[in-house]
């Protein structure tokens, strides 16, 4: 459950990021290609899927505007959503690291500006 929901935290960061670099060109939502993964990219929200077994499925849902996510599980078998997690992800991205190994980032930083 723990990796689960790391899991589901490190791949909103990802869509969150995402989001940011997105070049939109003028275009209209529906003439972009659909993204890939699977993850809905709306005006507002996105969506991640995550299917966890034959009876399950975890949707990721960012709000990048106000920075927080939430976690929802649908029990395929009689279509009940639970809320599991809600956070506020603004501290978690400006963090440097966490639970990281050696050498931690600003160790290859300053091994990087020795140079």
């Amino acid at each position: 459950m723990k990796a689960l929901v790391l899991g589901a935290l490190a791949t909103a960061g990802l869509a969150i990021a995402a989001v940011g670099v997105l070049d939109h060109r003028g275009e209209a939502l529906a003439q972009r290609p659909a993204p890939r993964g699977g993850a809905a990219v709306g005006s507002d929200l996105i969506v991640v899927p995550a299917s966890v077994g034959e009876k399950a499925q975890w949707l990721t849902v960012v709000d990048p505007r106000l920075r927080v996510m939430s976690v929802y599980q649908i029990d395929l078998t009689t279509g009940k959503i639970a809320l599991r997690s809600v956070r506020n992800i603004h501290w978690d991205l400006q963090m440097m690291h966490l639970n990281n190994e050696n050498p931690l980032p600003q160790e290859i930083r300053a091994l990087l500006e020795q140079r």
